[in-house]
């Protein structure tokens, strides 16, 4: 299992990227918000790029953006691992991810809370990551929301066929994840939980151990 740190409730940004940098987390998660498709807005893209220089984990970016093709081109001159977009993010997310896939970055799609798994399948051939939220997105340090649990059964058995990855995006913390540590889970996102502690480490050594 691999962890991704997000900085997305955090007072310093930069500060916050570099204590993230001298951690044993895998990702720095990046998460961009328009006020569109979410109610919050973070970053304009010249911002955001500019922020990401200064890590040195590859970038796990997570867009909650309406028109995700505009800012794919400036993303990938940094050292990005993966771009999730979301399922109903624009008319025709299958060709973002094509786009994403044709510039050497692995693509994934996010599933929200409220949303049925059948509407992931025109897209299982070609993602290589399937982001379950266990929150709503857009706000840091929500609670997990427990009935993802049945959802995450459900994304399973498509695991099998497709052969994706799994993430998970939400409430993520030393108790919760005991809710999900025998779900077959392959990167969990966790923002509060570690970069509102005394010692991001050790928290993300917490989560490890389960």
């Amino acid at each position: 299992m691999k962890i991704a740190v997000s900085f997305l409730k955090s007072d310093n940004y930069k500060k916050c990227i570099e204590m993230i940098n001298q951690t044993s987390g895998d990702y720095l998660h990046v998460d961009m918000c328009d006020g569109k498709y979410v109610e919050s807005k973070n970053f304009t893209i010249s911002e955001l790029v500019k922020l990401l220089k200064v890590s040195t984990k590859p970038l796990d970016i997570h867009m909650m953006v309406e028109n995700p093709m505009k800012y794919i081109d400036e993303l990938a001159l940094l050292n990005i691992q993966t771009i999730t977009i979301h399922i109903d993010c624009c008319n025709k997310p299958l060709e973002v991810i094509e786009y994403i896939k044709n510039m050497g970055i692995q693509a994934g799609i996010a599933i929200n809370p409220d949303q049925d798994v059948d509407l992931l399948k025109p897209f299982l051939e070609l993602v290589d990551e399937v982001l379950i939220m266990s929150v709503v997105p857009g706000k840091g340090g929500q609670s997990f929301i427990e009935s993802t649990l049945d959802k995450i059964d459900l994304i399973n058995e498509l695991k099998a066929k497709y052969h994706f990855l799994t993430g998970i995006d939400g409430g993520i913390d030393n108790q919760t994840i005991e809710l999900i540590k025998d779900k077959n889970i392959d990167v969990v996102v966790s923002g509060s939980f570690i970069t509102c502690s005394d010692n991001y480490d050790m928290a993300i050594n917490m989560l490890r151990r389960h």
